[in-house]
């Protein structure tokens, strides 16, 4: 079997209010043809800012590596493409274009072979994939109202995990990474009106997203942690800083969980060995797709570090997420967002298995669904690759 053809979609399913703007969201899909017929797809989302325009840039400037090539052989072509853009810097932009394709490798793979993904992986270790909810909370301003919506939205569907950013964009700035004394009552009351709705034994999980200073982070993180029991502290500090990571944790009682601005495995060294993190959340549409992930998560099993990803874009990112925690025995939870069910639908021929907290995959094999190419391409903003760079 060998690849005929590379080709990267880029879809607007919704908007996304962030720092009192409302952008237009968009996810990177990439097909892999062969000649044989079978067709793998995966996803290189990023957001904001255009990210999943760049990375579909960098999925089509990867086409010429692999025209031509076995799509079975995953592992040699992972280090192929990811060696081929080193000299610009491994991370980032290159990291997430091979995790596109790695993912539609799998799924060529799983297909070839009539096996899902997990079975590939070696089997399955659970039925289900337990998830914790993110994207519940559109439109809420008031504790009142985020309570309202953890007990109508959350509890309803049958969760007993949640996250939220409960501090005020407007104040929680990546410059200073200060947050005023109103800010914080106002991110305190919001988690505090929450805990009483949900009860003690509910998950509530904090995304600070790497935006505060050293002090900021350990006043805040250890307040919460007293007063409402939260689960984890994510990401306290930008993510550039394990030295910033490493004072927070010698200073916090919260438990932190970081990664989803970290990059391969060699990025999650320093984390295991510092002991600087409780969680891991590495993103399998950035860190390197599913052989990369497998990688970390593995690693995290070592030092007992329970393996969580961050899964905040579209739908094969929690498809490719859930064939793999499948078959992981460190696995925690995965991420979801409520708010884009409708759009995880849209551009799969059959819904997604949501229920009681979880999602359940089919048996089918590859990723186990059948893209809707029809929807895909109505939604398609037109990405080619510059033929005179070809």
């Amino acid at each position: 079997m060998k690849i005929t053809d590379v080709r990267a979609y880029i879809v607007e399913p919704l908007t996304w209010t962030w720092a009192g703007e409302t952008k237009p969201l968009r996810w990177m899909f990439v097909r892999i043809d062969t000649d044989e017929g079978i067709t793998g797809w995966g996803e290189g989302s990023s957001f904001p800012h255009h990210g999943s325009e760049l990375i579909g840039l960098g999925v089509l400037a990867a086409r010429d590596a692999l025209i031509g090539e076995d799509p079975t052989n995953i592992e040699p072509l992972w280090q192929k493409l990811f060696r081929r853009y080193t000299s610009v810097g491994a991370r980032g932009v290159t990291s997430s274009a091979v995790s596109a394709i790695d993912i539609a490798l799998w799924d060529i793979t799983g297909k070839a072979a009539n096996k899902p993904v997990y079975q590939l992986l070696g089997g399955k270790l659970r039925d289900d994939i337990d998830l914790y909810a993110n994207g519940w909370f559109d439109g809420c301003e008031t504790p009142e109202q985020y309570a309202k919506a953890a007990r109508d939205v959350v509890l309803a569907a049958g969760h007993t995990a949640m996250k939220l950013d409960p501090f005020p964009e407007q104040e929680a700035g990546y410059m200073s990474g200060g947050l005023s004394e109103a800010g914080t009552e106002y991110a305190c009351d919001i988690i505090a009106a929450i805990r009483e709705v949900v009860g003690p034994h509910h998950e509530i999980l904090i995304d600070a997203h790497g935006r505060f200073n050293v002090p900021t982070a350990i006043r805040l993180g250890n307040r919460l942690f007293e007063e409402s029991n939260i689960g984890w502290f994510e990401e306290p500090v930008p993510a550039e800083s394990n030295a910033a990571l490493k004072l927070v944790r010698d200073h916090l009682a919260a438990p932190i969980s970081v990664g989803e601005r970290l990059f391969t495995r060699f990025d999650f060294v320093e984390i295991f060995e510092s002991k600087l993190a409780d969680y891991i959340m590495p993103d399998i549409c950035l860190a390197g797709g599913i052989s990369e992930m497998r990688k970390i998560a593995n690693m995290a099993e070592a030092y007992h570090v329970p393996f969580s990803p961050h899964d905040a874009q579209g739908t094969l990112q929690i498809v490719s997420g859930a064939q793999l925690c499948m078959s992981l025995p460190n696995f925690y939870r995965l991420e979801h967002s409520m708010g884009s069910i409708p759009s995880y639908n849209r551009f799969v021929t059959e819904p997604l298995n949501f229920h009681d907290g979880k999602i359940t995959l089919s048996d089918k094999p590859g990723l186990g669904v059948e893209m809707n190419v029809e929807e895909i391409e109505k939604a398609s903003i037109e990405l080619e690759w510059p033929a005179n760079l070809a």
